[in-house]
């Protein structure tokens, strides 16, 4: 593993003390949910190696997490269930915990004699606080913790040593870092020294029955949870969809996107996997449409996805207006008393009665299917500043709206997201208007000109009669909902 990789350490592997030859390693599994293709999981492994020591998993499940709802839930459990058998096949057992993380885990830890945890970079504030009290707790009892960056292609705290102002401040400093990272990911293998405690198979059925989670955000039946989904959905998109990815991703009833974003959230999916797959399907194709697709994904995947932890990293308020640029405050506080053309309240919003039929129907598919458009998604926040009383309002709404209901929501991308649609960040000033100032602004009829509008909303009141969207036949392992609405 890249040394870049490890973004903290507590105690160096030849200072450890106080723990006997081949004491336990282990990895908490926080962020990156999967087995596969996941450098904090191999960097344990190495350390137990290196020791002659045995290897476990451990997930803490907590029974609340921010505004997920049962939906966010079902899907992580689902797919963590294919993770503990793809952990098992290989001998290294996964242990779901329950309560508070850090407590838990260094529990864990102790009650079994470990000398290393290792875990997940995180860039969100509650993350870093488990990370935090977990590293104190284990300074106690000289249980040494590793902080590995399996999320970002170049690691967050390499890419940048501040926050970046835009996609442009960002993009060169990533890309002279690109190669260096983009090394191949090897396999995990066999456990070379068996778990030596009891181990029992965790009950998933009742580790969702236990949750308070808010059982009215109902599962998203269209899209199957887990890392070996997450594959399927990568080869589909890199052999069906890429060619067609940048000519056409901005139109919500075009099939071209990847749909890889809930995966990619709930750490199912390296996001190195995914381009060193999409560069290889590159370098192995004809035609210059392809190749333009491929830089278009790399362009989100890795420029715009990492300019978001980085965003949320080294901005502790990323999901206030305190995070606006100057710019942006200044030209908000000058139209705070315009007079918005609607007002809607959040009950309002969420049960999209709003005059619009064209965002009514955006946030319907949202809340439907657990996925909105990235363009819809940005027509969406901005309408929100538009049709609420303050920045304050519109920002708390997108944010919770989107936590709520979204599968990738909870995520630097979207925190980063809401901040770019309503408060500016990582954009620029445009023309002055009302309520906006010289935010950038977007309507219907911008809409109406880039895609057929009508089609979308019927296509979206055609799933309000299907809820979780039917599979049809399968596109290259891609499955396809019969209106032709891009799920």
């Amino acid at each position: 593993m890249h040394s870049g990789r490890l973004s903290y350490s507590t105690v160096p592997p030849q200072e450890a003390r106080g723990h006997a030859a081949g004491a336990p390693v282990l990895y908490w599994m926080h962020r990156e949910m999967r087995a596969r293709d996941n450098w904090a999981l191999l960097h344990a492994q190495q350390c137990a190696a290196a020791g002659g020591a045995p290897l476990a998993v451990v997930f803490c499940l907590v029974p609340q997490f921010i505004d997920a709802g049962l939906r966010h839930f079902h899907f992580m459990l689902q797919g963590l269930e294919e993770t503990a058998r793809i952990l098992e096949e290989l001998g290294i057992p996964l242990f779901l915990l329950r309560g508070t993380p850090p407590e838990e885990v260094v529990r864990f830890a102790q009650a079994h004699g470990a000398s290393r945890v290792v875990t997940d970079f995180d860039t969100l504030r509650i993350k870093r606080q488990w990370i935090r009290s977990a590293v104190e707790a284990a300074r106690q009892l000289d249980i040494a913790v590793d902080v590995v960056d399996s999320r970002n292609v170049v690691p967050c705290l390499r890419a940048s040593d501040k926050r970046e102002y835009a996609a442009r401040t960002i993009r060169p400093k990533i890309h002279r870092l690109l190669d260096e990272y983009l090394d191949p990911l090897p396999a995990l293998q066999p456990a070379a020294v068996p778990w030596k405690g009891a181990y029992q198979r965790p009950d998933w059925q009742a580790a969702l029955d236990s949750l308070q989670a808010d059982a009215s955000v109902q599962p998203a039946g269209w899209l199957p949870p887990g890392e070996n989904a997450a594959l399927a959905e990568l080869t589909a998109f890199i052999r069906v969809r890429m060619h067609r990815y940048a000519a056409e991703r901005n139109n919500p009833l075009m099939p071209v996107l990847s749909h890889l974003s809930p995966y990619l959230h709930f750490g199912m999916l390296s996001a190195q996997r995914a381009v060193l797959e999409v560069m290889q399907a590159q370098g192995t194709a004809a035609g210059g449409t392809y190749g333009e697709g491929a830089a278009a994904f790399v362009e989100e995947l890795v420029v715009r996805r990492e300019l978001a932890d980085n965003f949320c990293w080294y901005e502790p308020s990323y999901d206030s207006v305190e995070a606006f640029p100057d710019w942006a405050l200044k030209t908000l506080d000058r139209h705070r008393a315009d007079r918005r053309p609607y007002l809607y309240d959040e009950q309002q919003l969420e049960k999209a009665r709003t005059h619009d039929p064209l965002w009514n129907a955006a946030q319907q598919e949202m809340v439907l299917t657990g996925k909105m458009h990235g363009y819809m998604r940005m027509y969406w926040a901005k309408k929100i500043l538009e049709w609420t009383e303050s920045p304050e309002e519109a920002l708390r709404i997108v944010i919770r709206q989107n936590d709520r209901w979204s599968l990738d929501g909870r995520d630097s991308n979207g925190y980063a997201g809401a901040a770019w649609s309503v408060g500016g960040v990582h954009d620029r000033p445009w023309r002055e208007r009302e309520v906006f100032g010289t935010i950038r602004f977007m309507s219907y009829n911008g809409a109406r000109s880039k895609f057929d509008v009508d089609g979308y909303v019927a296509a979206v009141a055609a799933l309000e009669n299907h809820p979780v969207p039917a599979p049809v036949s399968r596109c290259g392992g891609r499955r396809k909902p019969a209106q032709g609405l891009l799920l």
